[in-house]
Parts: C-alpha cells; sequence; structure tokens
C-alpha cells in the first residue's frame, strides 16, 4: 500500500484555481475588472512581486524587446507543490510591483518596459571549479523546467499565490560546480542607471545584492523563476530570471539577475546595507516579530481585500526550520 505524506501547503487538486483560468487573460481581465489594481499599502520599504507578459514572440517581436524564450511556456506543474490558496489574478498582480531600480512606487509595470531582456548573460564565479559566463537561453535548455504553485509574502504585510515557472536553485548550483569552500551564494542584479531611471538615486547602493546559505539554496524550496502564468515573467517581474524564496519576505527573491558568485563571506544584502535596523540577512517570515514600523502578523490579500493572519516561515516551517537548528542568536525573521 502507497502512503502518501501530505506537506504543509498541500491541498486537493480541485481546489486550486483551474489552469485554463489563469492562463486565460481575457477571462481574468473581465473577473478583475472591478477588482482594484493594488492596495493601500504604502511607504518605502523593501518586497518584490510582479507579472507575466505576452505568450509567444515572433523574430520581429523579439527585435522589440519581446521574450523569445516564450515557445518553452507553459511548463509541466510539479504537482508536489501546491498551495491553499487561489492563484492571484494575473490582471491584479501584474501592475501592483516594487522594482526599485525604475522607481520607488507600486506603479512601476509602466516604467519597466524600459528594461531590455535581450542579450542576457548570468556571469558564475567566486568558490567555483570553473567560473563562466552564459546566455540566458542557454542556461534555459540546460536547466529543468517545471511549474511550481508558491505563496509570496512581502515585508510590507501583504502576499499573493503565483504561479512559478522555472527550475530549481540547486540545479544551477550541481551546474556551477562550486568547491567546498564556497558558504555563500551571492547575487547581483544589472546596473545601467541610463536604462533604469531608478538606479540614478545615489542614495541607495546599486546595484542590488541578495544572498543564501548553500543550505538554503540547494534546499528543495528554493527556485529561479523564468516565467510565469504559464508566460514568460514580465520585465516588471524580474524577467529573464529571479529568485522565489517562498519561506522569507518577498524582497530576497532578487530580481533580473546577471552575476552568481559562490563566496566563503556572508554578502551583505541590499536592504541590509540601507537600513540594518530593519532589513537584515535572513528575512524569514514570522508573525511573531515585527517590522520596527508595523505589525507581521497579519497580512492582505491582493485583489482581494481580506486580511489574515499570517504564519511563521510563510506556511512552509516544516520544510525549512530544520535549517535554523543552532541559529537562534541570529536576527532569523529581519
Amino acid at each position: 500500500m502507497l502512503i502518501k505524506t501530505r506537506r504543509s501547503w498541500d491541498i486537493a487538486e480541485n481546489q486550486v484555481t483551474p489552469e485554463d483560468v489563469f492562463l486565460n487573460r481575457r477571462k481574468l481581465v473581465q473577473r478583475a475588472g472591478l477588482i482594484a489594481a493594488g492596495s493601500a499599502l504604502g511607504g518605502l520599504v523593501a518586497c518584490d512581486d510582479g507579472a507575466g507578459q505576452a505568450n509567444m514572440a515572433s523574430p520581429a517581436q523579439a527585435a522589440n524587446g519581446a521574450d523569445p524564450s516564450a515557445r518553452l511556456y507553459p511548463v509541466p506543474r510539479n504537482q508536489a507543490y501546491t498551495i491553499d490558496r487561489p492563484i492571484t489574478d494575473e490582471a491584479v498582480s501584474s501592475v501592483y510591483n516594487n522594482f526599485y531600480e525604475f522607481g520607488s512606487h507600486k506603479k512601476i509595470s509602466k516604467a519597466a518596459q524600459n528594461l531590455v531582456i535581450r542579450p542576457w548573460t548570468i556571469q558564475i564565479d567566486g568558490q567555483v571549479e570553473k567560473p563562466m559566463t552564459i546566455d540566458i537561453d542557454d542556461l534555459l535548455a540546460k536547466m529543468p523546467l517545471e511549474e511550481r504553485l508558491y505563496r509570496h509574502r512581502c515585508v510590507e504585510a501583504w502576499s499573493m499565490t503565483v504561479p512559478w515557472s522555472g527550475f530549481p536553485l540547486k540545479a544551477l548550483v550541481d551546474f556551477a560546480q562550486p568547491l567546498s569552500s564556497a558558504k555563500y551564494v551571492r547575487m547581483e542584479t544589472f546596473l545601467d542607471p541610463d536604462m533604469a531611471s531608478g538606479q540614478k538615486a545615489r542614495w541607495y547602493p546599486w546595484p542590488y545584492v541578495e544572498g543564501l546559505t548553500m543550505a538554503e539554496a540547494t534546499h528543495h524550496l528554493a527556485f529561479m523563476a523564468t516565467g510565469i502564468y504559464g508566460k514568460p515573467l514580465a520585465k516588471q517581474f524580474g524577467a529573464p530570471l529571479r529568485l522565489a524564496v517562498p519561506w522569507k519576505y518577498g524582497f530576497k527573491s532578487i530580481k533580473s539577475i546577471v552575476r552568481i558568485t559562490f563566496d566563503r563571506q556572508r554578502p551583505t544584502t541590499f536592504w541590509q546595507a540601507v537600513t540594518p535596523r530593519e532589513y537584515g540577512f535572513w528575512a524569514n517570515v514570522n508573525p511573531a516579530v515585527p517590522h520596527p514600523r508595523w505589525s507581521q502578523a497579519t497580512e492582505e490579500v491582493l485583489g482581494t481585500g481580506a486580511r489574515i493572519p499570517t504564519v511563521v516561515f510563510n506556511g512552509y516551517a516544516d520544510e525549512v526550520a530544520p535549517l535554523y537548528k543552532g541559529l537562534e542568536n541570529e536576527f532569523l525573521y529581519m
């Protein structure tokens, strides 16, 4: 007899929003027509979010900035990663985004279209057997693409549920062949103030940098997102390559990655450098640990107006809590 142990985020398949609903943009737009494009959460705070874009790219469209990887999507859904909430409508999530490279407001989707996503290369260096630079499309051809349903919790106390497409970060770690001396994975986004006007703000420590321990990076939940809603990532969502670590606050999920460095030393991350009293290296979700300026006990679910209790590690505690044994003296929840 086969006995299946359900993970903490599992639900029955009939409780998940049907694939034909979120893949049909017209239906999504009709359903979301009366929904406010964003909630009234304000302030300059760290977070990360986004949405999808056109399904196929002709050669002419690719020359004009469309994503040539569109032919790869949709990808098969990994049924091991389901969740207990409906998928957030694309029409809602696509217009409520943080992308500080293009400005500090939520209505960033239009400005983010300035992002040039081809050519796009990723530098892999540091404590690896052989440093390299690889084109994003060559990387996609080498990775096992799949779709996962994940919760996403912003440090600003709002949340959404998204169908990421991409590949396990562990697959990229294995491809990079890090040395045993590598303890951390440091990730960096692009630096181009002429393209991204937000990078002209000199009070921020550009480029955006984030990092994980090797144990976090090789955990099965750590995911490199290349698409969403059955399509390539939209530009405002961090195309063509971003991180998704669902048990952490959204600002850890760095967008538009151009460099991955395996390092001996823990990196100083972007928001940690901006205001270390409010943002640390770990940023694990915990409703019992408030942000210095607001509570983390509840969250607003985008597109619904509902406010629900936040759960520790964003609902993934059974899977990730063991990563932090022996680190109780660290600031794990900021």
